[in-house]
């Protein structure tokens, strides 16, 4: 382990003492700060994030949305991938987005990366439709996560590709709460009318496991099944 990997456990260790995990799901001011630059360096978060856009297979022109981007680490890895797209990552906290503006600077700059500050259950959002979308632990702090599901169902194009993410921070949580939490998501995922769902798990402690799926593709057309899965 890298120096950087222990001073973030150390800091972990007295955050978690001090009551401070709250500011990963709410995070302001200072303490804030802390949570997101936490968030942006710890090995297993940024694994996390970078598996899951490996798993959402972005091409280059794709529009991709992130609900939750939190510091950014997953949108710096969705726009080397949409090269020639459009990345939008949502975040409910100022905190989280000045974080993302700059850890992603030079992709906002040229246009290929947005940031909205705004709420899930706010969200409004013009010149779509995307082809793919993201939420990487954020799913279980959303107002009513059906409804959200299926608002955006309604913002992918037919066919487009969602990839949410869980690896449970429950104290004790084991390999079977996370495959208890990818089953909640798959059946979230089915009654917004999702298709075509698949599990992955990541092998970390305890492992994140991600569902995917697509929306019903238009009439005629067909959703080719990915070989890997």
């Amino acid at each position: 382990m890298d120096i950087e990997q222990r001073v973030v456990g150390r800091i972990m260790r007295w955050w978690a003492r001090h009551g401070g995990l709250a500011q990963f799901h709410q995070p302001t001011g200072a303490v804030g700060h802390v949570a997101g630059w936490i968030m942006g360096r710890r090995s297993s978060n940024v694994a996390r994030n970078r598996w899951a856009v490996r798993l959402l297979d972005v091409q280059p022109t794709d529009r991709v949305i992130e609900l939750g981007c939190g510091p950014g680490v997953a949108l710096a890895a969705l726009a080397t991938r949409a090269i020639r797209g459009l990345v939008v990552g949502v975040d409910h906290s100022p905190v989280m987005i000045r974080q993302a503006r700059r850890r992603n600077r030079a992709a906002i700059r040229a246009g290929r990366i947005r940031l909205i500050h705004m709420p899930v259950e706010r969200l409004s959002i013009s010149g779509g439709p995307f082809n793919a979308a993201l939420a990487v632990n954020t799913v279980g702090m959303w107002p009513d996560p059906a409804a959200r599901l299926r608002e955006l169902a309604r913002w992918l194009q037919p066919g487009g590709r969602v990839a949410l993410v869980s690896q449970p921070r429950c104290p004790g949580a084991t390999a079977a709460t996370s495959e208890a939490a990818a089953s909640e998501l798959a059946a979230m995922l089915t009654e917004a009318g999702f298709e075509h769902l698949r599990t992955e798990m990541l092998d970390l402690d305890p492992p994140a496991a991600c569902v995917l799926g697509h929306v019903a593709p238009a009439d005629g057309a067909k959703i080719v099944a990915d070989p890997s899965a």
